[in-house]
This record gives C-alpha cells, structure tokens and sequence, in this order.
C-alpha cells in the first residue's frame, strides 16, 4: 500500500510577521529552505485553502517580501500579519535525495545491518554544512544522528522507514 495518503497536501512554507513599505508589501518569514524558496511560487495558500497570487517577490536579508494580488494598503497587509502560508506539494520540484522535513518527521529508523530499530524522527536541525535528525526512543531518550552518506543509508518516505548505519558511540549507552 502507498503512503501517499499520510502526505499533507498542502505544507507551510511562512508566516506573514509585517507589512513592508505603504503599498501592501508583506514581510514573510520563511519556515522552509528560505526566503529565495518562498519567492519561486505565484500560488500560495491559506489555511482555509483559498489561494493568494503573488505579483511580485523578492528576498531583504532573510525574509521574502511579497506584492500579493489584491492587497494594495498598509491597512490590508495589516490585516495579513501572523497568517501562515502554505505551498502545493505538487507544485514543488524536489531533487533526488531531497525531502519535506514533514515526510521526515515520525519515520522510524533502523539499523541497516542489524535491523535494530532506534526510534523516530522527531525533528530535524538544519546546521548549515548538514541536517540533523533527533531521533527519540519508546521510552523517550534523544539522539542525534548528522544526515550524511555514511550515515542515511536509504530514505523511503512511502514506507516511513529510514536505515541509518550509525556512527560509533551515538547510540552506544552510557557505562
């Protein structure tokens, strides 16, 4: 059976923190890759699912400024502040080996060789050189595990299973 089904449809991406500028800009703080991955759409929506079509977009330090179409006051962005904003699954080209942190999070992981299963992922870190899992046991205990080749073996998000082959002394209990 696919697992497509348990993939949300629909991911946030930012959250609307401000008004820029007099003309109904909006300041958006990126909840993804980055303010450069929030400019790349025309589409996004709301919780409800409306859509918001963005006219123009663009990347000041670390957040993206969008025009969106109707919005044209301060007192309408204003109205916008703390909306979250969300993006079309469909409508994202991942790369091979890439995924949504969301598909990640609650994947049990494993031991390639040996099959012991360490938990799951309960978060992912971005670092800057890798990402991080936390991967958290039954009864609790956190580890994590640096997202690297040596390290993450095999990704299938449609099983919800990630085999690792762990660096030695990350998961070895303390004497």
């Amino acid at each position: 059976m696919d697992n497509n089904s348990k993939k949300k449809q629909f991911l946030e991406v930012g959250q609307i923190v401000n008004t820029h500028g007099l003309k109904g800009d909006v300041r958006v703080d990126p909840w993804c890759n980055g303010p450069e991955f929030v400019c790349e759409f025309k589409t996004l929506y709301l919780k409800d699912g409306s859509t918001v079509t963005v006219e123009k977009a663009r990347v000041q330090k670390n957040v993206a400024i969008l025009k969106l179409k109707g919005v044209d006051t301060i007192e309408q962005a204003d109205l916008l502040r703390r909306t979250v904003l969300y993006v079309n699954r469909d409508d994202v080209d991942l790369e091979d080996g890439e995924y949504f942190i969301q598909d990640i999070v609650n994947c049990v992981v494993r031991d390639v060789d040996t099959g012991t299963v360490y938990g799951k992922v309960t978060d992912v870190f971005k670092t800057g050189a890798n990402d991080v899992y936390q991967i958290t046991t039954d009864d609790g205990k956190e580890y994590l595990i640096p997202v690297i080749d040596d390290v993450v073996i095999n990704t299938d998000i449609d099983s919800g299973v990630i085999e690792i082959r762990p660096l030695k002394g990350i998961f070895d209990d303390e004497d």
